[in-house]
């Protein structure tokens, strides 16, 4: 017994190792603005009708929404098989349908982006300061930060978040 246990520890070095298989989920995100609606007003009003759309694209194996203040973001992942390209093109039929369900108050029809969901940012850099005002900060970081990061070999995508933009209420 201690001979075969001796063996086995010999032997475990040598024993190979597959790598995990490289898969990519055909995933597209949508995503809609409306100014100042609530997040209620954003998942009745605007996400509702897209999801209605969306859900009768074949090959959603799964969909997942989030609305905030102004904003709603909808994620279809595809079945493996699936062309990401036509995938994309279909969401965009679903939402060129839908727009006649969404509000009128909408400047900006909603728009798609085909994604990785296995990317995670790398990068996370917080930008603050105690003698700058805070939209100071934010408009460096937006003009001259994300230009700089985004201008880096290699980066696909910064974006910004946590920003304080000016409002001007009359």
């Amino acid at each position: 017994m201690a001979a075969l246990a001796l063996l086995g520890i010999a032997a475990f070095p040598l024993l190979p190792v597959a790598p995990l298989p490289q898969v990519d989920f055909p995933t597209v995100q949508v995503t809609a603005t409306l100014s100042g609606a609530s997040a209620e007003t954003m998942a009745s009003s605007v996400a509702a009708p897209l999801e209605r759309q969306l859900g009768q694209i074949a090959g959603v194996t799964q969909m997942t929404s989030f609305s905030a203040l102004g904003a709603t973001s909808i994620t279809l992942q595809f079945d493996l098989d699936r062309n990401i390209d036509s995938a994309a093109q279909d969401v965009q039929a679903a939402i060129t349908s839908a727009s006649n369900t969404l509000p009128r108050s909408m400047t900006t029809p909603p728009t798609y982006k085909k994604l990785n969901p296995a990317d995670a940012p790398i990068l996370v850099p917080p930008a603050s300061s105690d003698t700058i005002p805070l939209t100071s900060v934010n408009e460096y970081a937006d003009n001259y930060l994300a230009q700089k990061i985004s201008q880096v070999p290699g980066v696909a995508k910064v974006s910004l978040g946590g920003e304080q933009k000016p409002a001007i209420r009359s």
